[in-house]
C-alpha cells in the first residue's frame, strides 16, 4: 500500500533582524549582504564595500530605525508573517504550514527541517514577494534548491511563481486600500516599491536591448521583460488603478530604499513626494505593493520619514496603505495561490 502523501506549505520572506540593536542589525546585514545577487560586483569589491564601509556605519543609524517600528512581539515583519503562517495553517488542516526567511531565522533549513519532521515530503514553497528580482526570488530558490539538495531524502518542490498581477493578490491590495482613499479622499496617489540597482534590469533582460533601453519598455509585459522586476511593478500599478478605478493623471510609480551611488530604478520615492508638495499637493496615499508584511521599509521608511518629508515640503497629510500582513482577504488570497500553484488544487481540503 502507498503511503499517504502529506503536504507541507513553506512560506518564505526575506528576513529580519533578531533585536533592534547594532550588533544583531550587523549581523543581518552581513548576511543578507553578502549575497551576491544583492550586491552583484567583483567578491573582493563586495567584500572591501560590505565590511569597510556598510557594516562600520550602517547598522547603529539601521538598528535607530528599527527601534521606532519594534514592537512588544518582535519585529513587525516576523510578527505579521507568523500570523500569516497561522491563519494559513488554520485553514489547510491536512498540509502543514511553516514560516521560513531567506536570512535571519527561521532559517530555509529550518522551515524545511521542520515540514520533514512532521511527515512532509512533498512540499510547496510560497516566496512571499510578488515582483520576480534575482536579489529575492532568484536568491530564496537558489538557497533553498541548495539546502532541499542537502537532506538525504531530498523533498519533491513545487514554487508559486511571482504573483504581481494575480487578481486576488490585486483585489486583497484594494481592499486594503480603499477605506483610506474613501476617508482621505486624496489628491494623488503614490505606489511606492522596494528599489533596485538600474543593473539588474539590464541582466534580466535576455534580448539585451529592451529594460531600460527603449522609451516605454515597462508598459507591457513581453518576452523580454518577462523577469523584469520594475515591468512587473508597472504591471501592478496598472491593475491597481483599474481595480480601484483611479485616474491615471493622479497615480504615480516610484521606487524607495536605495543604496549606494550607481543608478537605481527611477523615480525616487523620495523625491516623488516632495515634489507633489510642491506642485500643490496636499493629501496623498501610499501603497506599498512590493511588501505583503509591514516593516521597516513601510513604517519607517514611508509612514515616518516619507511623512515628514512631505509635510516639510508643504503637504497636509500622507497615509500609508498598510501591509496585507494577515488580513482575511490576504490569506484568502494566499490560499487561492497555494492550491494553484502545481496543479495541486484538488489534494488540498481548505476549510473555510
Amino acid at each position: 500500500m502507498t503511503a499517504p502523501v502529506k503536504l507541507g506549505v513553506l512560506l518564505v520572506n526575506l528576513g529580519t533582524p533578531d533585536a533592534p540593536h547594532a550588533p544583531e542589525v550587523r549581523r543581518y546585514l552581513a548576511e543578507f549582504l553578502a549575497d551576491p545577487r544583492v550586491i552583484d560586483i567583483h567578491p573582493v569589491a563586495r567584500w572591501i564595500l560590505l565590511h569597510l564601509i556598510i557594516l562600520r556605519l550602517r547598522p547603529a543609524r539601521s538598528a535607530e530605525a528599527y527601534r521606532k517600528i519594534w514592537t512588544p512581539e518582535g519585529s513587525p515583519l516576523l510578527v505579521h508573517s507568523k500570523a500569516l503562517a497561522a491563519a494559513v495553517q488554520e485553514r489547510l488542516p491536512e498540509s502543514e504550514v511553516a514560516l521560513a526567511m531567506r536570512y535571519g531565522a527561521p532559517s530555509l533549513a529550518d522551515g524545511l527541517r521542520a515540514l520533514r519532521d512532521r511527515g512532509c515530503d512533498r512540499l510547496l514553497v510560497f516566496p512571499l514577494y510578488p515582483h520576480y528580482a534575482a536579489s529575492s526570488t532568484g536568491s530564496t530558490l537558489e538557497a533553498l534548491y541548495k539546502a532541499a539538495g542537502e537532506l538525504w531524502n531530498t523533498p519533491y518542490l513545487w514554487v508559486v511563481p511571482p504573483f504581481y498581477d494575480h487578481p486576488s493578490f490585486i483585489d486583497a491590495l484594494a481592499q486594503r486600500g480603499a477605506p483610506i482613499l474613501n476617508e482621505l479622499r486624496p489628491d494623488h496617489v503614490v505606489f511606492s516599491y522596494h528599489g533596485l540597482p538600474e543593473r539588474h534590469m539590464h541582466k534580466s533582460d535576455p534580448s539585451g536591448q529592451h529594460c531600460l533601453r527603449q522609451s516605454g519598455c515597462c508598459d507591457a509585459i513581453i518576452d523580454a521583460n518577462r523577469s523584469c522586476y520594475r515591468a512587473q511593478c508597472y504591471a501592478t500599478s496598472r491593475a491597481l488603478i483599474a481595480r480601484l478605478g483611479l485616474d491615471p493623471a493622479g497615480v504615480s510609480t516610484c521606487f524607495q530604499s536605495r543604496l549606494g551611488r550607481t543608478p537605481w530604478i527611477r523615480p525616487y520615492t523620495d523625491e516623488v513626494l516632495p515634489e507633489l508638495a510642491r506642485r500643490g499637493v496636499r493629501r496623498v496615499a501610499v501603497f506599498c505593493p512590493a511588501f505583503v508584511a509591514d516593516c521597516l521599509e513601510t513604517l519607517e521608511e514611508i509612514g515616518m520619514r516619507a511623512d515628514e518629508d512631505f509635510r516639510a515640503a508643504g503637504g497636509e497629510a500622507l497615509r500609508l496603505v498598510p501591509g496585507l500582513n494577515s488580513e482575511p482577504h490576504w490569506v484568502d488570497a494566499v490560499l487561492r495561490m497555494i492550491g494553484e500553484a502545481g496543479g495541486i488544487a484538488p489534494k488540498l481540503r481548505i476549510a473555510g
